[in-house]
């Protein structure tokens, strides 16, 4: 397609910052372009493509099911959908699922659930949710005033009311903020889109006990790092803790939409009958894709691989000894460097390399590869690394 950006320009929201490249099929952790390039893929769809591209195992496990039936009511049992949750609630050691399209709207209905646990057994006055300065948690109206970063809410006014914010791995902070309205506090194990930033154990440790004291919601919201992309099957396993409420999308699904929120044992009867709902939620296709994921992420020995491929990424950036890198940090697959100048600019300069890399604000480049990736493809992603810091 040779003006693909004049079509997007002529159809399109004028939305995305797009790269200067159409993507036309992807193969394991490499991606090409509709003029046959090859580019070593270190974003997995911000990490979705959990299992990379061409998976024998997702292919045919989808395609059995569209033969089977697309999509059916949530008014109908599905066998599918079933089988799906089952799996993700062993492996969660959670209560019960609720499916969703998004990480965004899975973190709305979080909110929605830890306001009406405190409503039921507190009554009125008790629905404010306590966010990290740096946290990004969606884009629609109550996931984005959760999101305790100001760029993304200029020109949306006026916002839900019943946030707070302070600044992560600040104990004290948080006590100061702490009052008889606060019904949730919501975390993620690391900040993503906020650069890459993981929490201190201690920190959480002491949020985590304060939320039971109090019977206030401890919440974490695993978008980005759940699902076996830091080397364990949430992030929050790195602290020794336990939440309440569990949000999860994007690597779950294996490339097709996905949310789903995770109720612990004290909220698990909280949504009755016609509390919340979703159409395409529970999305048979969706959840057969989610199945074959939960299947190889919960494999044996695959979380230590994770673990072990995370180390060698982070060394070999480490190695380079650049005076240009100036902190390497995260964990996993989720590994974010911040660089003296643009993160844009050396994006840029990747793609022109054959090497596809994210930014997480204007001086950090963030790595998201699939899980399945290799150590021959992490070694050659380094190499082309190099020469765009």
């Amino acid at each position: 397609m040779k003006d693909y950006k004049e079509l997007w320009n002529s159809f399109f929201m004028d939305t995305y910052g797009q790269l200067d490249i159409a993507i036309e099929k992807g193969e394991g952790s490499y991606l090409y372009d509709v003029n046959g390039k090859e580019y070593i893929d270190f974003t997995s769809g911000i990490g979705v493509s959990s299992l990379g591209y061409g998976n024998k195992k997702l292919i045919e496990a989808i395609t059995e099911q569209l033969h089977k039936v697309f999509h059916v009511s949530n008014i109908f049992y599905n066998t599918s959908t079933i089988e799906a949750g089952q799996k993700l609630i062993q492996r969660s050691g959670m209560k019960r699922v609720f499916y969703s399209n998004s990480g965004a709207e899975a973190n709305e209905g979080a909110i929605k659930l830890a306001r009406k646990y405190s409503f039921e057994k507190y009554g009125e006055g008790r629905g404010t949710i306590i966010t990290l300065k740096q946290s990004f948690h969606g884009r629609t109206l109550a996931a984005l005033t959760a999101t305790g970063q100001e760029k993304f809410h200029n020109y949306f006014f006026p916002f839900p009311q019943g946030f707070k914010y302070v600044e992560a791995s600040n104990f004290e902070a948080l006590v100061n903020e702490l009052d008889g309205t606060v019904c949730g506090i919501m975390m993620e194990a690391i900040q993503g889109e906020g650069g890459v930033h993981p929490l201190q154990k201690e920190f959480v440790k002491q949020v985590a006990e304060l939320c039971k004291e109090k019977d206030i919601l401890l919440m974490f919201d695993e978008v980005q790092c759940g699902v076996g992309r830091t080397g364990k099957f949430f992030g929050f396993n790195h602290f020794d803790v336990m939440p309440d409420i569990v949000t999860l999308a994007k690597g779950l699904g294996g490339g097709l939409p996905i949310g789903a929120i995770l109720a612990g044992e004290k909220v698990e009867h909280t949504f009755k009958k016609g509390d919340h709902g979703s159409t395409f939620g529970g999305n048979p296709v969706a959840l057969t894709a989610s199945a074959v994921v939960l299947d190889e992420v919960c494999s044996e020995g695959f979380l230590e691989e994770i673990e072990k491929k995370g180390q060698l990424l982070m060394e070999a950036i480490k190695g380079l000894n650049s005076p240009k890198i100036k902190e390497v940090r995260g964990k996993g697959l989720m590994i974010g460097i911040e660089i003296e100048g643009e993160s844009k600019l050396a994006q840029e300069k990747a793609l022109s390399n054959g090497l596809l890399i994210l930014t997480a604000g204007q001086n950090v480049v963030r790595l998201l590869p699939p899980l399945t990736i290799s150590e021959e493809e992490i070694k050659k992603g380094v190499e082309l690394l190099v020469q765009c810091i």
